[in-house]
């Protein structure tokens, strides 16, 4: 298996069980053989874009399009973790750093930070134990973002101003997607305008992508007034938010998909996809390696350690859609 994907020889990259994750390619691969000459889409990705809450794309994907979506976490997933040793900005830390809001919203924001992070990743606590927390940290932070009278207009000169970065081969991953018919599912416990504004300015935005996350509510008069929907937070990314959506029935029919994540929590984004039959479970293991090691090999198939590139899962569509050499690599 390593000889055929010469990525999955990186040092970076575990397997529990390198046998199921050969089947489950195995699975993957013969059933995207037959779409490389499908054309890509015709239509702007802006067009079908609608309101809603969790904010989804309507757009109907073309009849062959791809048996295997890739449902995706975004932030420190398709987004770095880290640059030159230094933390790299989530959707939420892009508006806590940035010069809309104040520095006493900023400094209570922190502190909810470093309340609520270790119980998120705490490998002592059950989901169950954590759920509340989490409930309590986004619901806090929502509030004191409402109250900071953020503009609509002002999010794309936040995301310019950012140190946001998307890991490194991004344009190739993105890219091939679309060109593929592959359907992206971003599911994100993050800010939807901000991640969306993300992609858009690195110029990959492309229609196959469909987003569900927290999207802001703004007043009509351009101010954020609060959050549409559900809340979504790290251990709810599952069938329970996406009920008013058309996140699953984009997914109906799809029998085999590709999973990336950064938590444990983003492994139940697929759960209520109906008929899937082979799941590839692809985990970028960012933080507290040594002690959650072992839970990350445990859940997913493949575990990226301390990996800020997209290269693993570049080289596993490479071969899922038999391309051989044939995949441009668009740097970074």
């Amino acid at each position: 298996m390593a000889e055929e994907v010469s990525t999955l020889m990186k040092a970076t990259v575990l397997m529990r069980q390198p046998g199921r994750v050969q089947k489950i390619m195995g699975a993957l691969r013969k059933g995207g053989g037959d779409r490389l000459q499908i054309s890509p889409y015709g239509h702007a990705a802006s067009s079908n874009w609608t309101e809603g809450a969790p904010h989804q794309y309507l757009g109907p994907y073309p009849p062959q399009a791809s048996d295997s979506p890739v449902i995706s976490d975004f932030d420190m997933t398709l987004s770095r973790f880290a640059y030159n040793g230094k933390r790299c900005p989530s959707s939420y830390n892009i508006l806590d750093n940035s010069k809309i809001i104040s520095e006493e919203c900023r400094k209570e924001l922190t502190a909810l930070l470093h309340h609520y992070y270790p119980i998120e990743i705490d490998p002592h606590r059950t989901i169950k134990e954590k759920l509340p927390h989490m409930v309590e940290w986004w619901t806090k932070a929502h509030n004191l973002l409402c109250q900071q009278k953020i503009q609509k207009f002002q999010i794309a000169q936040v995301v310019t101003e950012s140190n946001a970065m998307l890991r490194e081969g991004y344009k190739t991953f993105f890219n091939t997607l679309y060109r593929n018919n592959i359907p992206l599912f971003i599911f994100s416990a993050g800010i939807g305008d901000i991640l969306e504004e993300i992609i858009r300015q690195m110029k990959v935005f492309h229609p196959n992508i469909h987003i569900v996350s927290n999207y802001m509510d703004f007043n009509e008069d351009g101010f954020l007034q609060g959050f549409k929907g559900q809340l979504i937070h790290t251990y709810n990314k599952n069938s329970s938010v996406c009920e008013n959506s058309g996140y699953f029935q984009q997914l109906e029919g799809k029998s085999n998909v590709i999973l990336l994540g950064d938590s444990i929590g983003d492994l139940t984004m697929a759960d209520g996809v109906p008929g899937v039959q082979n799941i590839l479970k692809i985990g970028f293991l960012n933080d507290k390696v040594e002690e959650r090691r072992e839970r990350y090999m445990d859940s997913y198939d493949i575990v990226l350690e301390k990996d800020e590139t997209l290269d693993v899962v570049n080289g596993l569509l490479q071969h899922i859609l038999c391309q051989g050499d044939q995949l441009e690599m668009q740097g970074p």
